[in-house]
């Protein structure tokens, strides 16, 4: 089978205080608590919601 791509995605700065959309989409992606770490498809969604929330998080 062939592998699928996937993105690690680490959650750096809290969502306090941020819209509640952005918040929304940080849980969408799995992501709990600052320094969080998960490792997503790279799908065109999950980069949309990465992009979105881009000053929250850092690709790894």
């Amino acid at each position: 089978m062939a592998e699928s791509k996937t993105l690690k995605v680490k959650l750096v700065k809290s969502p306090i205080g941020c819209k509640q959309s952005h918040r929304d989409t940080v849980r969408g992606l799995g992501l709990r608590r600052v320094n969080s770490v998960r490792e997503l498809q790279d799908t065109p969604a999950v980069r949309g919601m990465v992009s979105k929330i881009s000053y929250l998080v850092q690709v790894l």
